[in-house]
């Protein structure tokens, strides 16, 4: 069974055993002796059965157990112990006592405290979720015994009134359970450490002020000799723009466009982007997602630069070293902006182009309202290539969750993922390809003397038909693709040797993630969160240039989170434990599925601070985030409610 099937199963365990005790605790209050003795039963057997779920998710690793091992099955067990020895006895004589019903009921709060905790505070456990998770429990428990027995008349001492010795531990209960709930409240205010330095050494000069600000982190102002100078002005301003269907979309936009204009160059060119902005409110900033300019050209506003106000503009520069496909998309208010329009393609070409040209389309996918488009299109967009000619297929996905596409009619190769090349790379057919959020595949093939398809998920029939020239025949229906298999990468292509040894990491981070409550831009929220705590409260990560650093992403929760780190690619080392048989892939963006553990690797080369997020926008917003930060950097930028 997967990781994610063992969360589903403990889940579901846990709550049948929630389920039992209460039921137990019920029906012996109704005086239903012997429906309650074979429900114990059944709360005993859950608890059982839940020690042996949790037993076998341990194997998975000790991020997706900690807060159950630590709290909710010691509380449960003792709770649980508890209940048998005070209200089996009575069960089985078929007498009910108060004091047996408030066993079995406490047990039921007990056993719902877990899941509770799982729930809303997810990983590590801290005190102040374990002193206000007991409290709860023992406030239950004290306010159940209130209701269900008769306080005693019998005085402690003689001669005045005074508290019975039920009423004295009662009150003795209250004052410890009221003490650890306040204590627990309390801790929850503590400020959680700012930085994180993954076993590697502090701050080289810890007190002492920064010695490099990112806005001195600036691209070159001239070419590689014999390039060129690209320059670019894109005006982001609201608009109306109709799609080819005649679809209209009330769209945010660079130039008036769907996409934004595409920026193109060959490798060495300088690239300089003038931004302004008409009339976005939120305003902008142009991210360069995947392409590893310097930190002052990332265009994280709040980290690398002020977002561009109505009226402002700024002016991004950077040389196009980097080949390969990838896009641009704003990074203020970016799940809004990104899904309304704000993005566009960025590709950079060979200086010398190698062969005979063929046709080389640039595929950035998008969801309007629901209409899924390939550029400005739906549905299917149809164009010719020569039979023979080399075919190239740049698949961008510029939505919050992954997208799955499958080529038929033609072998193909996966040649670049993140617009970075694989190593030898086999032929493949009837093979799907489930890109990222965020990612980029660059697929080549022969065009064969018959039609292709590019076919995406599993809808309406968007997708692209490569059609052969002067074919004259029918063109082919959408095959049925649903059964294809999906292209694992970390088993395709040929291996390659590392550029560095894992083992010897200067910094090994862990990134567990999950949902729970927590403080999102200074306001409490069920947050998607890192590490227990949502943006801005997520301690920076610490590294020094030169660094080797691990990364070890862990996903708790049940949803799928496309990981993204700003300014460096990420070598794949392994997926829950086990390595890959094929090439070296480096990336940008990964998915992390439920339950998955992924190990990624990468040096500390490129100086700034630097965004480290879910790329599923939503999840971004919704406190998955945090900082990678060089010692000795600093920024003039900071606003950390306006990172987004």
């Amino acid at each position: 069974m997967t990781t994610a099937g063992l969360i589903l199963l403990d889940h579901g365990v846990a709550l049948l055993g929630v389920a039992c005790w209460f039921a137990t605790g019920v029906t012996a209050a109704l005086r239903r002796h012997r429906l309650a003795g074979g429900l114990l039963v059944a709360a005993v057997l859950a608890t059982v059965a839940r020690v042996g779920t949790v037993a076998a998710l341990a194997g998975q690793g000790w991020w997706f157990v900690q807060e159950k091992v630590l709290l909710g099955l010691p509380l449960l067990g003792a709770a649980g112990l508890a209940a048998v020895l005070i209200a089996g006895p009575p069960l089985r004589a078929a007498r009910q006592t108060p004091g047996a019903v408030v066993a079995l009921l406490t047990a039921g709060y007990a056993a719902l405290a877990g899941p509770v905790v799982t729930f809303t505070a997810g990983y590590p456990l801290r005190w102040s979720t374990a002193l206000i998770a007991v409290s709860l429990v023992g406030a239950g428990a004290l306010l159940t015994a209130r209701v269900l027995t008769v306080p005693a008349a019998a005085p402690v001492g003689a001669g005045s009134p005074g508290l019975s010795r039920r009423g004295v531990l009662r009150l003795a209960g209250g004052v410890v359970t009221a003490g650890a709930g306040l204590t627990g409240v309390g801790l929850l205010f503590r400020d959680p450490r700012p930085v994180e330095t993954g076993g590697g050494p502090g701050p080289a000069a810890a007190g002492s002020r920064a010695t490099v600000s990112v806005a001195d982190l600036r691209g070159p102002r001239a070419p590689a000799p014999g390039g060129a100078v690209r320059r670019h002005t894109l005006t982001a301003r609201a608009a109306t723009v109709t799609l080819a269907s005649g679809t209209a979309v009330k769209a945010w936009t660079y130039d008036g466009k769907l996409p934004g204009p595409a920026i193109t160059a060959r490798q060495g060119d300088l690239i300089e982007v003038t931004l302004r902005n008409a009339d976005v409110e939120d305003g902008v900033t142009l991210h360069w997602h995947g392409y590893d300019v310097p930190c002052g050209e990332d265009g994280a506003p709040g980290a690398t630069q002020h977002a561009v106000a109505p009226g402002g503009e700024f002016v991004y520069r950077f040389r196009a070293d980097q080949l390969g496909t990838y896009w641009y998309h704003t990074h203020r208010a970016s799940h809004p902006g990104v899904r309304r329009g704000l993005y566009g393609t960025l590709v950079v070409t060979p200086r010398a182009a190698a062969g005979e040209p063929g046709l080389d389309l640039t595929v950035p996918v998008h969801t309007f309202d629901n209409a899924v488009v390939i550029g400005d299109r739906e549905g299917r967009t149809v164009h010719i290539a020569r039979p023979g000619a080399a075919v190239r297929l740049r698949l961008i996905n510029t939505d919050s969750a992954p997208h799955r596409f499958t080529l038929a009619g033609a072998t193909y190769r996966l040649v670049a993922v993140d617009g970075r090349d694989l190593n030898r790379p086999g032929e493949i057919r009837q093979t799907g390809l489930r890109l990222p959020a965020g990612g980029r595949y660059d697929v080549v093939l022969t065009m064969p003397d018959t039609p292709v398809t590019l076919n995406l998920d599993a809808g309406d029939g968007t997708g692209l038909l490569l059609r052969p020239a002067g074919h004259t025949g029918p063109d082919p229906a959408r095959p049925d693709t649903s059964r294809w298999p999906e292209l694992d990468l970390l088993h395709y292509g040929e291996p390659a040797p590392w550029p560095f040894d894992v083992r010897a990491a200067d910094r090994h981070f862990t990134l567990v993630l999950d949902r729970a409550l927590a403080m999102v831009d200074g306001g409490p929220a069920y947050a998607q969160t890192v590490v227990g705590r949502g943006h801005p409260s997520v301690p920076d990560q610490l590294v020094a240039e030169g660094d080797l650093v691990r990364c070890t992403v862990v996903n708790r929760s049940l949803e799928t989170h496309p990981w993204h780190l700003h300014g460096h690619p990420v070598l794949l080392v392994s997926r829950d434990g086990r390595r890959g048989s094929g090439s070296p892939v480096w990336v940008d963006t990964f998915d992390v599925r439920p339950g998955e553990v992924w190990e990624v690797a990468f040096r500390a080369g490129n100086p700034g601070i630097w965004m480290n997020h879910c790329h599923n926008l939503p999840h971004q917003e919704q406190g998955m985030m945090l900082r990678l930060v060089y010692d000795g950097v600093r920024t003039p930028f900071a606003d950390p409610d306006h990172t987004h």
